[in-house]
This record gives structure tokens, sequence and C-alpha cells, in this order.
């Protein structure tokens, strides 16, 4: 798919949201999400602040945030949405401003400024709380600029605020196309170790001739692998099948404790990493030997723990001597030129190389009995009209697969996109989101899309090979998609009647829907008609009302986001008195 018909889709996308009062957050939301997705940020939330100041000075700008599982490390987000259906280019001074500004948002947070002027129901006001009294214990602190142009800068210098060092980048729609298109965002992870660490790694090289990978050995300096990571944080580990898991686990602060009592057996005593790369560079080494220049594409499939653990030992303890440090890695060198292929193969090589800290097979699911006949059931089940169908994307980037492979003429690309529109693509963990909450799980569904997919994928455990829960049919199928129907039209209503925490709304909304009708919703009525009547919005949206409001009343001065995680917040708002059900409604029976 070429940029710019990329970028149409991507409008598309955004404009579906029909009576969206902030289209910029609307495209902030996508983008963000899926840099979740990709393991780029940490769950993300949809948060609008603007002040303007004089001259455009003061201006004070946010779109969005995600903070870690371990509140150490807190991305910002501000949109620059233009609404283009063309590859128009953005200054340099364009980004530049709107990071400032969003640097001016944080440093008034920090100090605790901008707290004396916000008053508490503004759905900022917990954010700026939690920066301010969190700001010091901060180990990263990244900007990201969002914008559907063309961005010459991907990235600007850093910036040191009130004693933290700042990141910027760019996401444009370049940037997002690549990750999207190809579904690989390693392609841009370019690392040359002439100048990590002055020279070409040591290797053993294997060409892997009756394989679709070739295989390296090495050990790479400890200061190399701690720069990469701060260079690319947890973009490195997009390949691993978790995140960094703290120092306190009895692995990890086995590794910290090596290298800082014994740097020089780090090497003896740790397993190694494994790593994948599209492509590398031979060259020699300092005696002449084999030796690795530069790697494309490179990522931690094992070993993220020690990677990680590198890096945040030496930040938080200086004196840790890196340059005694060697750590032990496998290199994979991918040649497949088919992404679910190569996809497979990461996911084998995860699930047989990590052992260090036990691995969840909800991590390594695209494969389950339930995905696959998800996937098969959704390519055979047509829409009432005979031609439109849903899309079950079990593999990440395999919509994109089909539109490139079937579609082969323009002709023929738009009658697949007519048939097939991104509305009606869901992903696994989209599916676990509107299950989820039909289920009466929004507490779950807030968690974020991965945890929520975990807890959704412990239903689907297998005995002896076989699963517990049978394998969906026909019916269970468009019943599901009826579910489907109902959470994002839940969503689409929800998103211009509150300016922040959309995604909790929509979620316990669509749990007291199910929770006070949900018996006598006709389903396979929704699946006929495709859409909701008029009534049952109308009841949607006066429901939604009344859960923001006991949302609110019952956070108790806490960050909507966070207490929506809580089984006691499902419960507050699970046995409020809603106002009765409209009369009427044609779905409800």
């Amino acid at each position: 798919m070429e940029l710019e018909e990329f970028l149409q889709q991507t409008q598309a996308e955004v404009r579906g949201e029909t009576d969206m009062p902030y289209p910029e957050l609307v495209f902030a939301e996508v983008v963000m999400q899926h840099m979740a997705d990709e393991n780029m940020t940490f769950e993300p939330v949809v948060c609008h602040y603007l002040h303007t100041g004089k001259g455009n000075v003061g201006t004070l700008r946010l779109s969005g945030y995600a903070i870690s599982e371990e509140a150490d490390q807190i991305d910002l987000f501000v949109s620059l949405y233009a609404g283009v259906d063309t590859v128009t280019p953005i200054s340099d001074v364009d980004t530049k401003t709107a990071a400032e500004q969003c640097i001016r948002f944080l440093s008034r947070a920090a100090d605790g400024t901008l707290l004396k002027d916000m008053e508490e129901t503004h759905e900022a006001y917990g954010l700026v709380l939690n920066i301010k009294e969190s700001y010091e214990s901060l180990d990263q602190i990244r900007i990201y600029v969002l914008t559907d142009r063309l961005a010459k800068a991907k990235n600007f210098k850093a910036r040191e605020v009130k004693g933290k060092t700042i990141k910027l980048e760019v996401m444009d729609i370049e940037r997002l196309h690549r990750h999207w298109s190809s579904g690989k965002p390693r392609d841009e992870l370019v690392v040359n170790f002439e100048e990590v660490s002055g020279g070409a790694l040591p290797c053993v090289y294997v060409p892997g001739q009756m394989a679709d990978y070739d295989y390296a050995l090495t050990a790479i300096p400890g200061e190399a692998l701690r720069f990469v990571y701060e260079k690319y944080g947890a973009r490195l580990l997009e390949a691993n099948v978790r995140s960094f898991l703290s120092v306190t686990g009895k692995v990890n602060r086995g590794i910290r404790d090596t290298l800082r009592d014994d740097p020089e057996k780090f090497m003896a005593y740790n397993n190694g990493i494994v790593l994948v790369a599209d492509e590398i560079h031979l060259g020699k080494t300092g005696d002449g030997a084999p030796g690795i220049l530069w790697m494309k594409g490179m990522q931690v499939v094992n070993g993220g723990q020690t990677t990680a653990s590198i890096y945040f030992t030496k930040k938080r303890t200086p004196e840790v001597d890196l340059g005694r440090v060697r750590v032990p890695a496998k290199i994979i060198i991918l040649k497949s030129k088919d992404g679910p292929d190569e996809e497979s193969l990461i996911s084998d090589i995860s699930k047989y190389a990590n052992s260090q800290n036990a691995v969840k097979m909800s991590d390594l699911s695209a494969n389950k009995p339930f995905h696959v006949e998800m996937e098969r059931l959704a390519l055979s089940t047509y829409c009432p009209d005979g031609i439109g169908r849903w899309f079950y994307e079990r593999a990440a980037g395999s919509y994109n697969t089909i539109l490139a492979r079937e579609g082969s003429t323009p002709a023929k690309l738009r009658a697949l996109k007519e048939a097939i529109p991104t509305a009606r693509k869901i992903t696994k963990t989209d599916l676990a989101k509107y299950l989820h909450a039909w289920e009466s799980k929004p507490h779950h569904v807030s968690l974020g899309s991965q945890k929520n997919f975990e807890r959704f994928m412990e239903a689907f455990k297998e005995i002896d090979g076989q699963p517990v829960v049978p394998l969906p049919n026909v019916v269970n199928y468009r019943h599901m998609i009826a579910k489907a129907i109902i959470f994002k039209k839940v969503q689409k209503l929800v998103r211009p009647m509150f300016p922040a925490f959309q995604a909790n709304v929509a979620a316990y909304t669509v749990a007291v829907l199910a929770n006070r009708v949900g018996s006598r919703i006709d389903l396979d009525g929704i699946w006929t008609r495709q859409d909701l009547s008029m009534l049952l919005q109308e009841q949607i949206m006066t429901w939604a009302r009344e859960v923001s409001d006991v949302l609110h009343r019952t956070a108790g001065g806490r960050m909507i986001s966070e207490w929506a995680k809580k089984p006691e917040c499902w419960e507050a708002v699970r046995v409020h008195a809603y106002s009765a059900p409209i009369n009427g409604i044609p779905e409800v029976r």
C-alpha cells in the first residue's frame, strides 16, 4: 500500500467518527493505540488540554499520555492533525513548536503551578497531580508529536526539564505507514557497532542453506547494549513476549547483583540473549577475525529482562562498570519474505527461547484453535447483503497483506475495501475487549488491551491438547460480531460526549447495557441490520451520562482511568440506580 493510499485510509477511519468535536483526538487515539499494540508505548489515555498564551508563547498543549506499570516512565502526546488527503509536508518549526508546548505543560505540571490554576473536575487534573507527585522518581520521559503530515525531522535534540532528560520524537504519517504497511517496526532500528562499541563484534557465522534464516553467535559489550536500549527503549523489545518486569524479581535481582558485584563474571553466569535481525553486515575485527559491523531490524526476542536490567542498573547505580560486562548473544537473521511465516517463526523462537521468567501462552496465541477458527469463520461468513464481510486479524498486519495480495488492480482493491472496510476489521485484542465488556468485566477492559487479552485467553486453556471451550460456530460468530457492533457504536457515541476517559465510559456503558437488558437483546437482529436502532442509541447515550457521573463520583480523587481498573469500581457502577429503559427499543425483546 502506497503512502498516499494509506493516508486516505487513515483519514477515512478518523472521519468515520462523526460528530467528534476534536478530530485531532481521534487521530491521536488511533496512533497511540497502534504504538501501544507495538509495545512502543504503554496503555494510552486520550486527554485534551489546551491553554493559549499571548502570541503562542505561553501555549500549553496535550492530547494524551501513557504511564508505565511501575509508574517510573511516562509518554506525553500532542496531536497536529490537518485532515489532508494528499501527502503534505509539515515544517520542523511546527512540530518543534508543538513539542515545546507539551514541554511547557510538563514543566508547569512538575513544579505545581499548573495544579494551582486547574479545577479538580478537569480531565487532566489527575495526570497533572500524578506528574507533580512522582516527577522526581521518573526514569524516562518522552514527548511524541503525532501528525498526519510528512515531517522532515523525526526527532529533536533531547531537552533538560527540572533535572530530567526529555526525549522528543515525531510520529508522522510516513513513520506510521512504515509500521502499519510492513507490520515490522524493527525496520527503523539500525545499530552500527563501530559507532556504538568501537569496532565489529567477533562472531561465528553459520549460513542457513537449508533454512529460512542464518545464524550467528557473538558477545555484546554491556555498555553497547545499554546504549542501544537507551536510544530505542521498549522498541528494542517489540518482538519480545513480555516487557521489563522490574528489578524486584528474583532473576532480575540476580542480574543486578552480578553487574554490581562481579561484572567480569556476567558472561559466565548469564544465559545470554536471543536476537532476531532483518539484515547484518559482516566485516573484520581489529585482529582480522570475522565480525558484525552493523545490524538492521535488531530485536531482543529472549533476554528483555537482561537488557532492561543492564540499563536500569547503570542508571540507578552509576558506579557500575559495564566496560567489564559481555553478554552472550545468539542472532537469528531472518530471510523469509512472507510476513505471517516470519511472525510465526519469531513467535516460536520466543516460545522456546524464553526460560528465565515464565512466559504465558496467551502471549503467543495467534495459532490457538479459537483464533484460527475465528479467522476461518470471518473469511467464509458474509454479511446479510451477501457481499460484505468482517475481517478477523489473527496475525498482525494480515489485513494489509490481504489488500496487497488480492487487490492486484485498482478496481479489485476498491471492491475489496468496500467489502471489508477498515471499520469491519477486528483484532484479537479488539474481540477480547468487546466480549469482556459484554460479560460484565469492564474493569478488565480498563487494564489495557494486552492485560485484558491475557485474562480473556485464560478461558481457552487446553487439556491434553484439546480446547476446554468449544470452538465457535457460525451462530456464535454472528453473535460476537453483533456485540462488536454494539461496542463500536457505543464508542462512537461516547467520544463526542466527554472530553476524556471515553474508553472507560464506553466499556462500562456496554457492561451496564448487557447487565440490565443483555439477555433480551436481539443479537441476530443486530447482525441482520449491521447497526443499532436510533432508540437503542438514545438509550446508550442516556446510560453513558449516568455511568460517567458514577465513575467520577466514586473515584475519590483518583484518575478515572486508574479507578476503572478496580473490581470495586464495576461493583459501584453495577449497583447504581439507573433510569428505566426506553419503551419500544426494537432490539430489546
